[in-house]
């Protein structure tokens, strides 16, 4: 924010003083002083003039006091002289010596009145402070005594004042005009240091003007100002300053740096505190997030509160601030990041942080205060468990993977996904990752069906990338050779082969290049032996082009660091001219090319030749540079014909700024002939008339300057121009999509094809050449404007043939039905037909008919128009009505997925086609803020359907909610099984029940008898809605249904091994079947290990195979087998049973001690573990049928890993042994073995 003077005035209440910083064009209006009032002084001829003088003036004669007017009246003639008095004070007065004799006040005073012809009285206190009194004819004068006594009186001072860099322009002045006025003022000598080159260094002061203030990115530097002289006039000087840099940053900004990264986001939460402490001056914070660092910027007392309270916050959350860390598996820390950790920390006041993807740590750590930790840490566990998560394997072998993903990255697939799925969060390996990992995955997360639609999508999109994919190995030192030299056949790969080619980047310094048949062209053929023939010919070709510049080489130069500078030059332009206007050239300079412990040297890269020119260039600049001979004053002078100058120029002079801004050139262009020509009067045919370049620079810039300069010109002698006749009709078709086949044109051709366009106002031409609507201008070398005007003009006879057109009208009525929803019925015709439609928009419903216009053959058009106008005949009569419906009862009458407002279409005898009802009844969309509903369609069907919705939304009307107290304990008998006893009772009442936890009980709103239920257990309140009959008979009956209390029933206690916990409970099955038999269980303790014991280090002895047959590929497995229980915990587990009655408590307790004998006798565990988990599936079977069988079969525990492919085995030795044998059998019988 910049303020000029005059606001600066106003905010600090200075209207009416001087503008301190006046421009060069306009006069500040200064007011006049303050008029001292001084006493009057007897000496004074200006109070008291003498009554004659020596030489009278006539004086006009008067009327005589005495009655006479003959006598003369004398009348004095004084001339008045004001006098001007002012006084100061010095306190202990240094008196200077001379001679070696000290100096008296008294002969002070005598010589500065005697100098500046003033009066001067002395007098000293007790204090020993000198009181001066002066007089004098002019104000000037006394300044000048003033000073000359205070410099010969006052000890000599040296002050420093740091000054805003963006100040010193406005202290120095126009032309030095501020700094000598203060010097001039005060007697004292201002010493301001030189511009150092910094970010903000200060301007020379040579025009007046005010330097800009740092903006919020960067911080004021501050410049050390010297004041030298007496010090009551150095402090003067030092005010007179401070008033100019007060004026000037009464703007300031100021930057807090180096913020704790784990401290930045609770900073950051405090923003209105820091802006209250401003106490309202005008700040603005802004945030660095990768440098950690925030910007205060604003009036300066505001700025430095702000500041100084930001640091005082950080100190504080340095010292109250604590952590806890947790392990979570490395895909769950995808919901850790971005939005979630915003989310957790506005929830519970605690920050979330998850190592970086390339860090194989799973380590999560939560920042917080003491006490708000414990809630941190559930909202964090909540976020990460809380959507589902998939993790996508990319098919194939590792590089067929590693291509499959460089494709979809190249294509930013990511983000085609996240916009066609924007429910979902799609996550990419790292670079780290891929670099390491033997399988490469996508992370999906989301709700179950949107992760299921996004793994639909990757699939079929890979699945027409299978055999699409190609690398072929080049060495990197030609890519930028192959690139600049064959861009155009690049280009050609994807038109005539629709093949991509994807170099990597050279800083990657790889050598395999990426081969791809685009799978997205519409020209794609899904062929496998045509994605082959292509890609192998694509190869053929590139290989053919890395042969061409098989002499490629690399070439380290010595040279040291100082030099380095000469040979890149200012902005880089030397090294441009060295590379050559082609950038066939790879040079690094210094640290660029990667050796850390030698930064003497450069790299060259390219063909031989160009590395042998480029290197002998280079050693000349270092030369020269070495020998001071680096002077940019070589020019080189030639001509060209005039009429290339404009060219050569360009826009606005863009030509001329482009060979200045790469070489560092200065380009002038001069017609000696005109002014010659000027100056004898003639006239001359202006055809092949010269102009004279003269180029100025470095000779090797000049040089390269000239080439291009002149290859420009070569160009531009063989240009010529034509324009063709072509109807304004086929433009679009001849351009192509985003203007595919114009461009293909320009480029095979070296021409620009120019196509009117039409402003829409007036239909005139908004393009540079005056073309008319039916005109298309082709310019360029006169061989490729032929050629592109033979190939423009078949594809015009083609356009003619097949691009025919149809017009005709059909009854505004029937547009919407003719579109479609969404424009769905419209171009399924067009994709049927393969014509193209167009519908005019212009009469925006206005009038009985529409035009539509129809393109392409013959027979599309016939069968585009017979297909609108069968959909225009179904519509007949239409009628338009509104209701008003309540916004509450819409969702009620809509239904789940639309299905009620079908049901009442279907009821009112409506088309059961959901196209066809999607007109007829439109609710206003969730954004709208109306109420109304708008029925369109035949008259009586219109009529049914709103008399139907009145009879609905009258019954809605009349809908209240009561409330009947239900024990949770009855909730499951009362729905049923399938929800079969509440489907009756809804169906037999009319009514609506909701019990707590269904997703809509809080939608029903409050009940009537609320008040009855304040003492009732919200989970035992079941809500019931519609009418009020229905719904008090509704209750009645489900009062009839509760079942008293049974009465307290009978307990028991069993000892439970905790190591035995995992075994019995499976997974809480065990304790659903104690519930069964009316059995609770209530554990003192719970084991803190895992279930499923982990797996002991690999041992090569225990490596195990399966050979089906000699040739048959075999299947390599791991198996181990060891103690179960071996690290379990000790102890035992009181399980506390509550039953209703004796009979279930005995059968409980029974059960248990089964269960702990079975248990006892599960002693060992397998660990088989597969190559991959491609045999799983097969294993588990649909729903697990698989692994309960064989678990029925072998009385063994079987468990399917999640995230590795080892599958464990608990049970006795035999058990473990067979369910191992069972799994390796199906495996070997699944007809073909997993994949490696």
């Amino acid at each position: 924010m910049q303020l000029t003077a005059a606001e600066l005035q106003k905010r600090h209440e200075l209207e009416g003083a001087p503008d301190p910083f006046p421009s060069l064009g306009e006069t500040t209006t200064v007011k006049p002083k303050r008029v001292v009032q001084v006493p009057a002084d007897a000496d004074s001829q200006a109070d008291f003039p003498t009554l004659a003088t020596s030489t009278p003036a006539a004086a006009a004669p008067g009327k005589s006091v005495w009655g006479s007017d003959a006598g003369p009246r004398i009348k004095a003639t004084v001339k008045s002289t004001p006098v001007i008095t002012d006084y100061f004070m010095v306190t202990q007065a240094e008196l200077p010596a001379k001679d070696g004799k000290q100096t008296s006040v008294g002969e002070i005073m005598k010589q500065v009145m005697t100098k500046y012809r003033v009066r001067i009285e002395a007098s000293t206190n007790q204090s020993r402070q000198t009181t001066f009194h002066m007089k004098g004819e002019t104000q000037k004068d006394l300044d000048k005594a003033k000073r000359h006594l205070l410099a010969a009186l006052s000890p000599v001072a040296i002050l420093t004042l740091n000054a805003p860099a963006s100040t010193i322009a406005a202290i120095i002045g126009p032309k030095g005009a501020t700094l000598k006025k203060i010097r001039e003022a005060t007697g004292v000598k201002v010493d301001i240091p030189p511009k150092d080159g910094t970010p903000n260094e200060h301007a020379s002061g040579t025009n007046g003007t005010i330097t800009p203030l740092p903006g919020d990115e960067e911080e004021e530097v501050m410049v050390p100002v010297t004041i030298t002289g007496p010090r009551p006039l150095a402090l003067e000087a030092q005010g007179m300053l401070n008033e100019i840099i007060a004026s000037r940053t009464s703007y300031l900004t100021q930057k807090v740096r180096d913020i704790p990264a784990h401290i930045l986001p609770f900073v950051l939460t405090c923003r209105n505190h820091f802006i209250g402490e401003a106490q309202g001056s005008y700040v603005n914070l802004a945030l660095n997030q990768p440098e950690r660092e925030i910007t205060v910027s604003g009036d300066r007392e505001g700025v430095v509160r702000v500041v100084e309270t930001i640091k005082a916050t950080i100190e504080g959350f340095k010292t109250s601030l604590t952590n806890l860390k947790i392990s979570l598996p490395k895909r769950q820390h995808r919901l850790l990041a971005g939005k979630a950790v915003d989310d957790i920390l506005g929830q519970t006041k605690c920050l979330v942080e998850v190592a970086s993807p390339e860090d194989p740590g799973d380590e999560v750590t939560v920042w917080g205060l003491a006490v708000d930790l414990p809630i941190g840490l559930g909202a964090v566990m909540a976020k990460a468990n809380s959507q589902f998560i998939h993790e996508f394997p990319l098919p194939g072998p590792l590089a067929i993977s590693k291509q499959l993903l460089a494709y979809m990255t190249r294509i930013d697939y990511e983000a085609t996904l996240a916009n066609d799925h924007p429910d979902a969060l799609i996550f990419t390996p790292s670079p780290a990752t891929i670099a390491q990992a033997s399988v490469l995955n996508i992370d999906i997360a989301g709700e179950k069906s949107v992760v299921d639609a996004v793994i639909k999508q990757i699939s079929e999109f890979i699945g027409k990338l299978i055999g699409a994919t190609r690398e072929v190995s080049i060495d990197w030192l030609i890519h930028r050779v192959i690139q600049g030299k064959n861009a155009k056949k690049l280009k050609q790969f994807y038109e005539a082969q629709n093949v991509q080619v994807f170099f990597p980047p050279e800083s990657a310094e790889e050598s395999q290049v990426l081969l791809v048949y685009d799978p997205l062209s519409p020209s794609a053929s899904p062929s496998p032996v045509e994605k082959v023939k292509h890609l192998d010919h694509a190869v053929e070709e590139l290989l053919k082009m890395s042969k061409e510049f098989a002499d490629v080489k690399s070439q380290k130069i010595s040279v040291e660091k100082r030099w380095h500078e000469a040979v890149v030059g200012q902005g880089g332009t030397t090294l441009n001219a060295i590379i050559g206007e082609d950038t066939t050239l790879s040079i690094k300079v210094g640290a660029e090319v990667g050796d850390a412990s030698d930064e003497d040297v450069i790299l060259v890269r390219g063909t031989s030749i160009d590395v042998d020119r480029a290197v002998e260039e280079i050693s000349k600049v270092v030369e020269d540079a070495k020998n001071d001979a680096i002077v940019s004053s070589y020019s080189i002078e030639f001509d060209i014909d005039r009429e290339y100058v404009g060219r050569v120029v360009g826009a606005q002079g863009s030509g001329v700024n482009k060979l200045r801004d790469a070489l560092g050139v200065k380009v002038d262009f001069s017609d000696e002939a005109d002014e010659k020509e000027k100056e004898a009067g003639k006239k001359k045919k202006a055809a092949h008339q010269k102009s004279k370049v003269k180029i100025t620079g470095r000779k090797e810039n000049v040089e390269e300057a000239k080439k291009r300069i002149l290859s420009q010109v070569e160009r531009l002698a063989d240009e010529t121009s034509e324009v063709l006749k072509i109807p304004n009709q086929y433009h679009a078709q001849l351009i192509g999509q985003g203007g595919r086949y114009a461009i293909r044109l320009e480029e095979n051709y070296g021409v620009k094809i120019t196509f009117p366009r039409s402003s829409g106002e007036n239909g005139e031409g908004k393009t540079r050449e005056q073309l008319k609507p039916d005109e298309v201008l082709i310019k360029g070398g006169k061989r490729g404007v032929a050629s592109a005007k033979s190939e423009l003009l078949d594809a015009l006879e083609f356009e003619k043939e097949n691009n025919k057109v149809l017009t005709f009208d059909v009854p505004t009525r029937s547009v919407s039905r003719i579109l479609g929803k969404g424009g769905a019925s419209i171009l399924e015709i067009k994709d049927v037909t393969g014509a193209q439609i167009d519908v005019d928009k212009t009469n925006d419903g206005i009038g009985s008919f529409t035009q539509i216009t129809v393109r392409g053959t013959k027979d599309a058009i016939n069968a585009a128009k017979t297909a609108i106008l069968a959909i225009a005949d179904q519509v007949g009569e239409e009628t338009t009505v509104s209701l008003v419906i309540e916004r509450k009862f819409h969702r009620n009458i809509i239904g789940a997925g639309g299905q009620g407002l079908k049901d009442l279409i279907n009821r009112c005898g409506g088309p059961s086609d959901t196209k066809l009802q999607a007109g007829l009844v439109r609710f206003p969309r969730p954004d709208e803020t109306s109420d109304e509903v708008r029925l369109r369609g035949e008259p009586k069907l219109v009529n049914k359907v709103k008399e139907e919705l009145e009879q609905i939304v009258a019954t809605l009307r009349d809908r209240i909610v009561l409330a009947v107290e239900i024990p949770a304990s009855q909730h499951r008998n009362l729905i049923g099984r399938g929800g079969q006893h509440l489907n009756d009772l809804q169906n037999r009442t009319g009514v609506q029940v909701q019990f707590p936890g269904s997703r809509s009980y809080n939608q029903f709103g409050d009940p009537e008898n609320a008040s009855e239920m304040a003492d009732v257990d919200p989970a035992n309140i079941v809500k019931v809605s519609g009418g009020r009959k229905a719904c008090e008979a509704a209750v009645e009956e489900l009062q009839t249904h509760v079942r008293p209390a049974t009465p307290e029933g009978v307990t028991a206690i069993v000892s439970v091994p905790l190591k035995y916990h995992h075994a019995i409970s499976q997974q809480g099955h065990f304790f659903r079947t104690l519930r069964n038999f009316g059995v609770s269980v209530e554990q003192s303790g719970k084991p803190q290990k895992p279930a499923v014991p982990a797996a002991p280090p690999q041992n090569g002895s225990t490596t195990a195979r399966i050979d089906d047959t000699d040739d048959a590929p075999s299947i390599e497995i791991h198996w181990q087998v060891a103690e179960n229980y071996l690290d379990a915990e000790e102890g035992d587990s009181e399980w506390t049973l509550k039953g209703s009655d004796v009979t279930g408590l005995e059968r409980a307790q029974s059960l248990i001690q089964e269960a702990i004998a079975q248990a006892a006798a599960m002693t060992c565990v397998g660990f088989l573990t597969l190559p991959d988990r491609s045999a799983f599936p097969r294993i588990v079977g649909s729903k697990g049928s698989n692994v309960a069988r064989l678990r029925n079969e072998t009385g063994a525990d079987i468990t399917v890993g999640r995230d590795n492919s080892t599958i464990i085995i608990i049970g006795s030795e035999s058990a473990v042994d067979a369910a191992k044998e069972a799994i390796l059998k199906q495996i070997s019988s699944s007809g073909r073995p997993p994949r490696h």
